[in-house]
């Protein structure tokens, strides 16, 4: 073979852009290797373990012989589980054929705008929101009209701007409460309303839950648009265990959705992995029907960490925080630093080492704000607060 000829990848290639926090996470743990100690706040894994009645039903699944293939839907056991707690949580029971398992709940996003939309067509998004809806749709060549979450509005999707950006070419409607990187929470009315919307122009509506165990002190209750058709015609949920569970390694999720829909994405999951492994499913079982006791503590422990992280960046100069209502992220504006996204994060890292991200990694409307996770010790939490006020003074003097 001749070594000077060049090889070139695929278009599509070229196109795949991965997931900002793990870019920044790597870099962090280079520094860390030459002996910086650095406060991580960039990456959404939480630091508790997972329970342990899941890691016991996981080792006595493998016992028992549950290291095969399965069926690539999902277990059925898994599913009747999983429609059962979508019965009490949502007011309704999807079909086993409505359920889809699936390697983590990332994937979903994929699976649903392929199975949906064409190249050149429209997928309404979040902004800020979650960066892998805008790197599958660029791969796929898929336009994001992008709704921009403003903080005077406690950055929830308003409904009268979804109303406006359908146009011919919308798809697909995406929508994420509690939201990352926000951590805000839609009301119920808006949500029904975003639903009415994609009824009406005949457009499938994704509503990714992922953080629906994870609510504090809000007046809403949890709720979902798919109460309004339960996942018969419009809605497709996006769900998983990596957060609520502390099961980030694990990688599980369930799609709920029309059944046609549903068959397609497990088609594509059948061609892409073949299956999630059965004894991770049964992680899913022990984490539905098992104790919750330890994911209350943690709820808990994660409500005194977010009270304690608002008020700290509430008390830095030129930084103002709202308080969230899910998730464990929080998004300060940080404007009055005079500096924009991009410089405070590189400033924080160099000058406090401190590793946040910068809203602009999670669009264009992020600009102006950072992204700090509280998946980390109320220790470190004050330790990194410490830090930023002194970096932020200096500035200062």
């Amino acid at each position: 073979m001749d070594s000077n000829k060049q090889h070139s990848l695929s278009n599509d290639a070229y196109k795949i852009e991965g997931q900002p926090m793990f870019k920044v996470l790597q870099k962090v743990q280079k520094r860390e290797e030459k002996g910086e100690n650095i406060i991580h706040f960039e990456i959404g894994d939480p630091d508790f373990n997972t329970p342990n009645n899941i890691i016991e039903a996981v080792y006595r699944s493998m016992k028992d012989g549950f290291t095969h293939y399965t069926d690539s839907m999902g277990m059925p056991k898994f599913r009747e589980v999983v429609s059962k707690a979508t019965l009490r949580s949502r007011g309704f029971a999807p079909s086993l054929d409505q359920i889809l398992v699936t390697p983590g709940a990332n994937i979903i996003i994929y699976l649903a705008v392929k199975c949906l939309a064409n190249p050149g067509d429209e997928v309404i998004v979040p902004d800020p929101g979650f960066p892998t809806y805008y790197s599958v749709l660029k791969f796929c060549d898929v336009v994001p009209v992008r709704i921009p979450l403003r903080e005077e509005n406690k950055f929830r999707m308003d409904p009268d701007d979804v109303r406006k950006a359908i146009t011919p070419k919308t798809k697909l409607i995406i929508i994420n409460s509690p939201n990352n990187p926000t951590g805000s929470v839609m009301k119920a009315g808006e949500m029904d309303e975003i639903f009415n919307i994609a009824k009406e122009n005949d457009i499938y509506l994704l509503s990714d839950e992922i953080y629906s165990r994870m609510m504090y002190d809000t007046e809403e209750r949890f709720h979902s648009p798919s109460m309004n058709d339960a996942c018969l015609e419009t809605t497709i949920v996006a769900n998983g265990f990596s957060k609520a569970f502390a099961m980030t390694g694990w990688r599980l999720g369930v799609a709920i959705g029309p059944e046609d829909i549903i068959e397609k994405m497990g088609l594509l999951v059948q061609t892409l992995i073949s299956c999630t492994p059965p004894f991770i499913q049964h992680a899913g079982i022990a984490a539905i029907e098992g104790e919750q006791s330890e994911v209350e503590l943690m709820m808990d422990e994660y409500k005194a960490r977010r009270d304690f992280l608002v008020a700290g960046l509430n008390k830095l100069p030129g930084i103002t925080c709202l308080k969230n209502e899910g998730a464990f992220y929080v998004f300060p504006n940080i404007t009055g630093t005079g500096m924009n996204s991009e410089e405070f994060a590189d400033f924080m890292l160099k000058n406090a080492k401190v590793a946040l991200l910068p809203g602009t990694n999670f669009g264009h409307f992020g600009e102006g704000y950072v992204r700090l996770s509280y998946a980390t010790s109320l220790e470190n939490i004050e330790k990194g607060l410490k830090r930023m006020n002194e970096a932020l003074n200096k500035i200062q003097e």
